[in-house]
């Protein structure tokens, strides 16, 4: 795996071999469990104890490798363990008990099934001759996370915990990442076993395939250096894969344009001239349109996700599809593939480097010079920007982009979900990999606070700013106090509209005005005759200095930039900052859903005109 932060690639944590075996040591299952976590690499574990974990959180207490987190929900240790994976690089590590511990973590497992992310979830079970009694506390996770996880284990013996903790961060952080469960019964547990390193890992079913075919790899670059007008469309297995650098080299090999999904921000500089920015629902004009007009789309680590195609049966109807994936049932799933390709992206974009540079030594080079006037001038005509209110309050859009102009080199940006989600990925340059994390594929709200919690954890060297909404603020917030508590000195950043701001925008434009159970307190948008007017409920600065934060409110443009680098220059506990900001500022780009990607509108009632038949 790599270190995103730097680019550098190592590989994940793996049980010892050859000379490095350990002798036998008597123990309990639970002294195992956690000699196993301190063997497979595992620095930190979010979680909070609870009757069938228990017994592991005794000898927890005597590890001097593993750091232990006490959270304040299960789903701020699922977001807080995915936060940690995707900034470092490493398998999170998240721990909770039985019955409604366990199944508080099944959000952030989806999120993490979702995007691909390497998360081992431990808990615990209850006594193995109780299971399906329906005993105090017990649910079963394992049938209930099947979906939505990689692969999962049910471990009833002492004896076995090495090997599938073993086999669980082998899983978890090889092929496509993902996240593995690991439910262990309490007399597991309790039961006295023999500890041994390395364990003996069998997994027949289970061969990633990294290296690409040659013959696919040459057919793609023939495609390439004939193409008149391709599009190289990065997703965030290129991330995954630590494959940033080739991906540059074959970028400014070809001369393609490059397109970066949601999940692949910072996989490609973005300001970089042949980056045209983000595609999907809220993408870029330049970006939407060069994949709706392109000839050929080579998509790397991508999975033509439906925020990104739209209406799939006009996606991008002229052109040819190279796929590569490192997951085979990508491919094809739902756009099919001329050439695919199965294969780790990094070993891909390298081979493809090569193939492409032996198709030039040919005299095979594409020539894509009028591509790029079409391009240019689209992106000349409908850049991305945004008007200031009228009566001189905040622009949200505003906000963010001095949010990132203003912070540190290598600051880690975390994002909730909805507007402010978008305008981040807008308004914020990411130059470099492992400084974007959000919740892309199940859009979870109340992601943002334990995930930027779990990135400092991860990287305490690095700014980490969680850019957040109000609605989503109010859903994990109280994991502050949990960074208060364990000195994990995040920034928070309150998108504050008083509304939920996305939904808000759905109901403006397609549900007449109708703003039903969308306004959140009684600041902007509220009713201004209610008992309530003047008051905020609640006050967030209140709120967030009752949990050891440091707190600030900004009203006005005139103090954006002070209030900010106030906010910067704090880094001895949390730092909480309430922007109050206009309620009707909305997302442009934006492709209605069920719509094609040729309907996009550059802003409201705004169509961007290209010039050509089709358009007219």
């Amino acid at each position: 795996m790599t270190d995103q932060a730097t680019g550098a690639h190592h590989p994940q944590p793996r049980p010892r071999s050859g000379g490095q075996h350990l002798a036998p040591e008597h123990v309990t299952g639970a002294q195992s469990l956690i000699r196993s976590l301190e063997e497979v690499g595992a620095d930190t574990v979010f979680g909070i104890p609870g009757g069938a974990i228990l017994p592991a959180y005794d000898p927890l207490m005597d590890s001097t490798k593993v750091r232990h987190v006490l959270v304040r929900h299960e789903q701020g240790a699922g977001h807080a363990a995915t936060g940690y994976a995707q900034a470092t690089g490493r398998v999170g590590v998240c721990m909770a008990t039985s019955g409604p511990g366990a199944t508080n973590l099944v959000t952030p497992i989806a999120d993490a099934h979702m995007d691909s992310v390497p998360l081992v979830a431990i808990t615990g079970q209850v006594a193995s001759k109780a299971i399906g009694t329906d005993a105090f506390q017990e649910a079963d996770i394992v049938g209930i996370t099947m979906p939505i996880t990689k692969h999962n284990f049910l471990v009833t013996k002492a004896e076995d915990i090495p090997r599938v903790i073993a086999q669980a961060f082998h899983i978890a952080s090889t092929g496509r990442p993902g996240p593995v469960l690991v439910d262990i019964a309490k007399d597991a547990l309790q039961a006295k076993t023999t500890f041994s390193w390395p364990p003996v890992m069998d997994l027949p079913g289970y061969r990633p395939v990294t290296k690409p075919h040659a013959k696919q790899i040459r057919e793609a670059a023939k495609l390439i250096t004939a193409a008149k007008r391709p599009v190289l469309y990065v997703g965030g297995g290129v991330l995954k894969a630590g494959a940033t650098a080739e991906l540059k080299v074959l970028a400014e090999l070809t001369g393609a344009p490059v397109t970066t999904t949601l999940m692949a921000l910072g996989a490609f500089p973005d300001s970089h001239p042949l980056h045209v920015g983000m595609p999907g629902m809220h993408g870029a004009v330049t970006a939407v349109t060069a994949l709706q007009k392109a000839d050929l789309i080579v998509a790397l680590g991508a999975r033509f996700d439906d925020r990104v195609t739209g209406k799939l049966d006009s996606f991008a109807p002229y052109a040819k599809i190279v796929h590569a994936d490192i997951d085979p049932a990508e491919i094809g799933k739902n756009r099919a593939a001329d050439v695919p390709i199965v294969g780790d992206a990094r070993e891909v974009i390298a081979d493809l480097v090569q193939a492409v540079q032996k198709e030039h030594s040919e005299g095979h080079r594409g020539d894509y010079t009028a591509w790029w006037n079409d391009l240019n001038r689209w992106r000349e005509t409908y850049p991305l920007g945004y008007d200031q209110p009228e009566d001189g309050s905040l622009s949200p859009q505003q906000v963010i982009e001095r949010i990132g102009k203003l912070a540190p080199e290598g600051t880690v940006f975390a994002a909730g979900v909805g507007q402010h989600q978008m305008w981040a990925a807008h308004f914020i340059e990411y130059d470099k990999p492992a400084t974007w994390l959000n919740s892309g594929g199940a859009g979870t709200m109340g992601y943002a606070v334990p995930a930027a919690m779990g990135a400092k954890a991860g990287a305490p060297g690095r700014t980490v700013w969680a850019i957040d909404g109000d609605g989503c603020f109010q859903m994990t917030n109280q994991e502050l106090t949990t960074c208060a508590l364990n000195n994990i000195p995040i920034k928070v950043a309150i998108i504050n509209n008083g509304a939920l701001g996305m939904v808000r925008q759905w109901q403006t434009l397609f549900y007449n005005q109708r703003y039903s159970n969308t306004v959140l307190h009684s600041g902007p948008g509220a009713d201004a005759t209610s008992p309530s007017a003047g008051t905020r409920v609640p006050d967030f600065v209140k709120l967030s200095e009752a949990m050891g934060c440091y707190a600030i409110r900004c009203e006005s443009p005139e103090d954006l930039d002070k209030v900010i680098e106030e906010a910067n220059s704090v880094n001895d506990r949390p730092v909480v900052v309430d922007f109050i900001v206009h309620e009707d500022a909305m997302v442009w780009p934006m492709v209605a859903a069920g719509t094609s990607n040729d309907e996009i509108m550059a802003a409201r009632d705004v169509r961007p005109d290209f010039g050509d038949n089709e358009d007219d």
